[in-house]
């Protein structure tokens, strides 16, 4: 007989442990091991022996293929994410902030499903069937044919899904409050979610149905609960948006079956999720063409060209150490180019506060801002405006040299059909000309420099403690 074996599971980054401590070795957060039995499940060590398998085919990789047959939603932004619509038999995991709208999203879509005539089955875990029917009255999509069932132990939503026709969707609210009976621990424990999820995705694979799985996030931003659970699924979408700001984007991070890193945009109202069409207009319909610090990046997120305003203000500083805010960038991308501007293009900003905002909430991870960052901020402190009918966009090396980005086209064509004029982008890049659309390349980040003092009284290039420039 097998020996009963204990081990302690951090609850934060799922790592094994032979005792208890009171911090976890893996992680280093402090408290968060929990004991678990690991004589069952993916911990277990060496018990009965292996029964002998059975020979499976072997297939050549050059076989005929079918395209996986897919589901739409007939909401565009939703169908664009995940790459044309739900395929039948996938696990999907949509993670997201409290009360982001991950519920409101989910609901919407599987109204539109219903509404088409395919069968849909919503499982909640979090609120009461009259909870959910008072948010669905509330998005206008009560009438919809939509199964509502509350329930969270595993063994019961499989039996009640298998005593009927298998849904074409089920969604699961959320995953870190089911439970099953294989595992002897509290719900949304790292050993529940991984059993749970791994039994949704089994009953996926034999029925063909879609799964979505809802799941929480910690204080850093990444889904709770062991990370094998983002590889168990097909795709991870995560539902993002700042708390101020009225839009929220959808953002593929995985998916097998599609594109990775596509977004859709969505505007929050008080009957549920609106579709955007043209994000660029969202996030440049306010923004003010003469203040100086303002530049338009011409971003790509995805296959998606989007234009965004990037704002910077320098300020002479008070304080021993000069402050670097950033909301929307990466922070450590801004102290590079600060040091690019200094070391190479003469522009002092060691005694200034220097704060970065991406206009509207979005966040940028591309390098490809780099040169609209270095325009908002030399406009900032030169207080001269840029030119309002111009995008920037290329990424800048530590040599001071600009690197050509990929999709330029796709930019440029985003630029010139919101009626800009004027693009500022590095020399190297594939580019088709646009009608009515300035092109102008630059080798160097002080070209910029250049380009943007001239004719004033070049007050950025402020002289240093030797009085040379």
């Amino acid at each position: 007989m097998a020996k009963h074996r204990v081990s302690f599971v951090c609850q934060n980054c799922g790592a094994s442990h032979p005792q208890w401590s009171g911090r976890c070795d893996s992680c280093t957060e402090w408290n968060t091991l929990v004991e678990e039995n690991s004589s069952v499940g993916l911990a277990a060590g060496p018990g009965r022996p292996l029964k002998k398998g059975r020979v499976v085919a072997l297939e050549p990789l050059d076989g005929e293929t079918a395209e996986a047959p897919r589901i739409r939603t007939t909401i565009a932004e939703f169908d664009r994410v995940t790459g044309g619509g739900f395929v039948n038999g996938s696990a999907l995991l949509v993670g997201g902030d409290p009360g982001i709208g991950k519920s409101t999203l989910l609901m919407q879509a599987s109204a539109a499903l219903a509404s088409n005539g395919h069968k849909v089955a919503y499982v909640s875990g979090e609120e009461a069937i009259a909870q959910v029917r008072l948010r669905a009255q509330r998005l206008g999509c009560a009438s919809s044919p939509v199964s509502l069932v509350a329930e969270t132990n595993v063994e019961n939503i499989i039996t009640t899904l298998e005593a009927h026709a298998p849904p074409a969707l089920v969604v699961i609210d959320s995953i870190q409050t089911l439970w099953t009976d294989v595992v002897e621990s509290a719900p949304g424990t790292v050993s529940q979610v991984r059993a749970s999820a791994q039994a949704m995705i089994r009953f996926a694979k034999q029925t063909g149905s879609t799964v979505v799985l809802v799941g929480h996030v910690t204080k850093e931003g990444q889904i709770a609960g062991p990370r094998v659970v983002e590889h168990m699924v097909d795709a991870v979408l995560y539902f993002e948006g700042e708390g101020g700001h009225h839009f929220r984007i959808l953002r593929g991070i995985k998916n097998r079956f599609g594109p990775t890193d596509e977004i859709g945009v969505f505007e929050m109202s008080d009957t549920g999720l609106r579709e955007v069409a043209n994000p660029s207009e969202l996030f440049l319909g306010e923004r003010h063409k003469a203040a100086p610090g303002a530049a338009v990046f011409a971003g790509m997120e995805g296959r998606r060209p989007v234009l965004v305003e990037i704002q910077a203000l320098v300020a002479q500083s008070s304080l021993g150490t000069p402050r670097r805010a950033v909301v929307g960038w990466d922070s450590s991308r801004l102290a590079m180019i600060l040091a690019v501007l200094e070391a190479h293009c003469g522009v002092r900003l060691g005694s200034h506060d220097v704060y970065l905002n991406v206009a509207g909430g979005f966040r940028i991870s591309e390098p490809a801002a780099d040169l609209a960052v270095a325009a908002a901020l030399i406009s900032s402190l030169a207080n001269k405006p840029l030119p309002d009918n111009s995008v920037f966009f290329g990424e800048v090396s530590l040599s001071g040299h600009l690197r050509p980005v990929s999709q330029a086209a796709g930019r440029l064509k985003e630029a010139g059909k919101l009626g800009f004029e004027q693009a500022t982008y590095a020399k190297g890049s594939e580019v088709v000309k646009q009608p009515g659309l300035r092109l102008n390349t630059i080798i160097t980040l002080a070209e910029l420099v250049v380009d943007l003092i001239s004719g004033s009284d070049q007050a950025l290039r402020q002289p240093d403690d030797t009085g040379k420039e």
